[in-house]
């Protein structure tokens, strides 16, 4: 039977990853890895998880399974984190979390659950998205469709355009949204976007799902909740799909989350055993060493303040980088306008670059991203950029 099945084209960022570890140029740059990386080019270990993960394995004394819903501490504290402690839907207890493999596990679960509750759902996601995206719901066997959302002339936001498309969404829709930090194109609506895209979520009565992958590395990790809690303050209705592989940096563990919020407290309690149910189906049982350190960090005071500390020292890094690298690229007399890169926020941007200009970057400068020109901003550092510069202006 397997010789029926034929060869998958390679994911593009895999594919850049390791072109660029063969290469054996010493100023080759990659841009296209999805990680956070500091001034020597390094994903470190954030020294709030490393306390956190040996005091946990000083403290265990099993590996046996932990069950479907995961570490009930890690959940609560997440629920929290997410959608704030004094929260009325917390108080009602009209919101379930359990723990999953990953944003990516989170995402799925949360299509799976769509799924289930209406087969012929369609899911919204904005032009363009993160690429996962593209696959994930596809496979749970949902009918993907797109929105307007980013304006590739002007490198901002469609936002009028989006509204009307909205518009026209109605219950049996699921709209898509990313909370902060937009992958890939790093635009995000502004608060009072934010207020009017939730008035009219409640107004057309579709199901938000956010996607919430880089909390605290825009403006704040309360901040970066807003779309979040505006969702739950005027909608009966919202799925959080979350991750801690940024903020936490712990990408390998994969530590997520899924959130329901229904309209109450039995509804949730229903929902949470189709959860289980799903999640069964899916990988039977979660992994616990990524949660059961962010549970222990989560539940101290003196290492919460040091990771949040650690989260506003990634954030501004990358802010500064942004701001850096648009003031070096004017300074050295490119006539095209990179100054978005300062309005932008996260991990990653578009370039506005050809896929000529884009393959001149990897053959003649050993600089590498995907064809669209998505760039990780961490990427870049004082030994890096000037190189970078050179190469940007020898191509366009």
């Amino acid at each position: 039977m397997l010789h029926r099945l034929q060869a998958v084209p390679p994911d593009p960022i895999l594919g850049i990853i390791a072109a660029h570890a063969a290469d054996p140029n010493p100023k080759k740059i990659d841009l296209g890895i999805g990680v956070y990386r500091d001034e020597a080019g390094n994903t470190p270990i954030l020294e709030c998880v490393r306390q956190a993960e040996r005091s946990l394995i000083a403290g265990q004394t099993s590996k046996s399974y932990m069950g479907p819903p995961g570490v009930p501490g890690f959940n609560s504290a997440t629920r929290a984190l997410i959608f704030g402690h004094d929260a009325s839907a917390l108080e009602e207890n009209r919101v379930r979390t359990v723990q999953t493999p990953g944003g990516t596990g989170a995402l799925r679960i949360g299509a799976d659950l769509v799924k289930a509750a209406r087969p012929d759902a369609r899911v919204w996601a904005s032009d363009p998205t993160w690429a996962n995206h593209l696959a994930i719901f596809p496979a749970a066997g949902l009918e993907l469709k797109s929105y307007p959302y980013f304006d590739r002339q002007k490198s901002d936001l469609r936002f009028d355009d989006m509204l009307g498309a909205l518009a026209e969404r109605g219950p049996e829709d699921v709209v898509l949204f990313h909370a902060c930090c937009h992958n890939p194109c790093g635009v995000s609506p502004s608060p009072e976007q934010w207020e009017a895209i939730t008035d009219l979520a409640a107004e057309r009565g579709f199901l938000p799902m956010v996607d919430l992958a880089y909390q605290g590395f825009e403006r704040g990790i309360e901040e970066d909740c807003l779309a979040v809690r505006l969702f739950v303050e005027k909608c009966p209705e919202l799925i959080v799909a979350s991750s801690c592989s940024k903020n936490f940096a712990v990408y390998r563990e994969r530590v997520g989350a899924i959130s329901v919020v229904c309209t109450t407290a039995q509804k949730a309690a229903d929902v949470e055993t189709v959860i289980h149910a799903v999640t069964r189906k899916n990988y039977s049982m979660p992994p616990t060493h990524g949660t059961g350190i962010i549970d222990i960090i989560l539940h101290s005071t003196e290492l919460t303040a040091l990771w949040r500390e650690e989260v506003a020292g990634m954030r501004g890094r990358i802010n500064g980088l942004r701001k850096t690298l648009a003031e070096r690229i004017a300074a050295a007399g490119i006539e095209r306008d990179f100054s978005f890169l300062q309005r932008q926020s996260g991990m990653f941007s578009f370039l506005g670059l050809s896929v000529e200009q884009v393959r001149r970057l990897r053959e003649d400068y050993s600089i590498y991203t995907v064809d669209s020109a998505r760039v990780n901003i961490a990427s870049f550092n004082d030994g890096n950029l000037d190189y970078f510069i050179d190469a940007l202006k020898a191509v366009l």
